[in-house]
């Protein structure tokens, strides 16, 4: 399918995010506040590089999504953001050396197994077809005659 890396470009931007965030709370350390420190401390967690730059890829990442939306079904489509554990997973091991043990590595390998039985329901789709709307109707092309 031809939005697939489209939808690929959403996860990594997704999982990179995630990656960002983690290292700003870890340069600012742990969380304790107080009513009269909240507002405070609420600016220095959003104005830290880390964590700003985490949330302006999120941001770049739900413009993906949306993008995604309107090429694809949201049941084709959706299921793929799990991809992100998966990203967000290696890349935690290796550059925050957290675990990765059994347990994680036979659940990342349950979802690649979903996310890829997902993909190849895609293949077959109504891909080329317009979307439907939320009655179940296909989408007019007032562009064009029929």
């Amino acid at each position: 399918m031809k939005y697939i890396p489209f939808i690929l470009f959403t996860v990594l931007t997704n999982a990179a995010a995630q990656l960002m965030l983690k290292q700003g709370m870890m340069s600012l350390g742990p969380i304790s506040m107080t009513a009269e420190t909240a507002i405070v401390r609420l600016f220095q967690i959003v104005f830290n590089p880390w964590v700003f730059a985490g949330l302006a890829t999120f941001v770049i990442s739900m413009a993906s999504h949306l993008y995604v939306l309107s090429k694809v079904e949201l049941s084709f489509a959706y299921p793929f953001l799990s991809l992100a554990y998966v990203a967000v997973a290696f890349f935690a091991y290796f550059i925050f050396r957290e675990d990765l043990n059994a347990w994680r590595i036979a659940g990342i390998a349950f979802i690649c197994v979903g996310t890829v039985l997902i993909a190849q329901s895609g293949m077959s789709s109504h891909s080329d077809e317009k979307p439907a709307d939320a009655a179940g109707a296909r989408t007019a092309d007032f562009g064009s005659k029929s």
